[in-house]
């Protein structure tokens, strides 16, 4: 994808991977939420993986404490690849390298306290610069042979500034997301913004198009970031200072193409876990019998407690 000549392309992408995991204790006490696996590769991987499709260079990571074995996990290493390569596991090799990091791509930055998203944005600053970026949040996943990121460079390629991906959810749902507010038919794909709301009750909501974790943003969020201004509980919210660039700089909703799965709940992990299962073309049939057989118990107990 080659960026139109005004627009400096998206070289870089933010990572906030500082967060708990409490909803996944006690599996959280030591392995990241981020490394939780996701059929054969960790949460974290599948958004990297997406992120170099859509043409990123490089990878910025905010953590915490204890996140060290993210960065081990994309490190170099010498002695699985030598084990692999002796036992003639090219299959495996391949999966080992493809998990590497090219050297000098690869950033870590810590936020050591949890103040919000948008803070943990604001600790990427000096290693952003002055040029636009991505963020990706790795609960999120999007399920698509395009990654959600690289439609979003083919927009930006065409507009320029700030872009973030939505989608469509119902009137109750909206005060558990940031809501665009736009003057353009909610039905189009691409939508102009002309304010964001973070979660809103739903009678104020100014409509039912939810912000996913995947942006396109200029450097200058990062002066509004500076001020430290607390929003929707009490944190730095990422949606308050993107509102600010409205109306001095272009910025766009898209809807993906593709299947978002929520991995950051217990539910919707264990949802994208099956379905990227059964995109497995080596254990994809063997997951859905699986399924099948499940789907049948279930329907056998619920007859014998006389669900109806």
């Amino acid at each position: 994808m080659t960026a139109h000549q005004d627009f400096k392309p998206v070289r870089k992408a933010v990572f906030p991977v500082a967060g708990l995991g409490t909803r996944f204790l006690p599996v959280t006490k030591v392995l990241p939420k981020e490394m939780l696996p996701i059929n054969d590769r960790p949460l974290i991987q599948h958004v990297v993986e997406e992120a170099r499709q859509a043409g990123i260079e490089e990878f910025i990571f905010v953590t915490g404490r204890h996140k060290e074995m993210l960065e081990e996990h994309f490190d170099y290493q010498p002695e699985l690849m030598e084990t692999l390569k002796q036992r003639n596991k090219e299959d495996e090799l391949q999966k080992v390298r493809d998990s590497q990091m090219p050297e000098g791509r690869f950033f870590l930055t810590r936020q050591a306290k949890p103040l919000g998203l948008g803070h943990a944005v604001w600790c990427a600053r000096q290693l952003v610069g002055n040029e636009p970026f991505a963020v990706l949040l790795p609960d999120e996943l999007i399920q698509n042979e395009v990654g959600c990121l690289a439609q979003m460079v083919e927009v930006y390629n065409q507009r320029g500034g700030n872009i973030v991906a939505v989608e469509e959810v119902s009137k109750e749902e909206t005060q558990n997301y940031g809501i665009v507010d736009t003057a353009d038919d909610t039905k189009q794909a691409i939508v102009s913004v002309k304010g964001l709301v973070e979660k809103p009750k739903p009678e104020n909501a100014p409509s039912n198009l939810s912000i996913i974790g995947r942006y396109i943003l200029q450097p200058e969020v990062f002066e509004s970031l500076s001020a430290f201004e607390t929003g929707a509980g009490g944190e730095i919210q990422l949606t308050d200072s993107m509102a600010k660039l409205i109306g001095d700089q272009p910025f766009h909703a898209m809807k993906f193409k593709g299947f978002r799965h929520d991995a950051g709940r217990r539910a919707g992990f264990i949802k994208a876990n099956m379905a990227y299962g059964l995109a497995d073309p080596k254990i994809g049939r063997m997951v859905r019998n699986e399924i099948l057989k499940l789907a049948d118990q279930i329907r056998e107990n619920e007859k014998l407690r006389g669900v109806a």
